[in-house]
């Protein structure tokens, strides 16, 4: 595991997803790995901590996740954007080896079934809580936060340091049609 990798309480696990990133999910099931883009993630709750996350019905991501019960929500960085959005936009069925040709590496995060992508800033390793209303009405799937880890370049003492960091390492805002945002300078309000 990288050196500057460090776990994060469960209790402050939600605070990697408070600002409103862009995400990946991955999942692996039946030795099918796969890597997908989204951004409709958020936390859900603090104790124990959950997150909530949209998988279209038509993605092989969630094909995984339904078949696993396990996936991994990580925070990609500005440097991996075109990363993020060729895992957004292409699908692995009609492109088998998408992941290569995105750049994908994946890596082991110990005690965690579903693969980590490498380089991103964080990640929430999640046990799928099963609704079958909400994943068939909605696609709207809810993880169960097993254990969250960031880098600490970017992520420490339970607070992003976006403004201390090198830019490249700046999380990625989706807005549409392959335009992101990476969040801005820190700006603090009057206590």
């Amino acid at each position: 595991m990288d050196s500057h990798i460090a776990a994060v309480p469960l209790e402050k696990a939600y605070r990697l997803l408070n600002h409103g990133p862009s995400i990946l999910v991955s999942a692996r099931h039946d030795g099918i790995d796969n890597v997908m883009a989204a951004a409709w993630a958020c936390a859900l709750d603090f104790a124990p901590p959950k997150l909530t996350v949209v998988l279209d019905k038509a993605t092989r991501t969630r094909a995984l996740v339904e078949g696993s019960g396990t996936f991994v929500i990580q925070v990609p960085t500005a440097a991996q954007l075109q990363l993020t959005h060729a895992v957004g936009t292409h699908s692995l069925d009609a492109q088998p080896d998408k992941l290569a040709r995105a750049g994908v590496q994946l890596f082991q995060m110990e005690g965690v079934e579903a693969p980590c992508v490498a380089g991103c800033s964080a990640w929430l390793a999640c046990r799928l809580i099963p609704e079958p209303h909400n994943q068939a009405a909605y696609d709207l799937f809810i993880g169960e936060v097993v254990g969250a880890w960031a880098d600490t370049r970017v992520f420490r003492d339970g607070h992003w340091h976006f403004e201390e960091a090198d830019p490249s390492w700046r999380s990625l805002h989706y807005i549409a049609g392959g335009r992101f945002y990476a969040i801005g300078e820190a700006l603090d309000a009057q206590q």
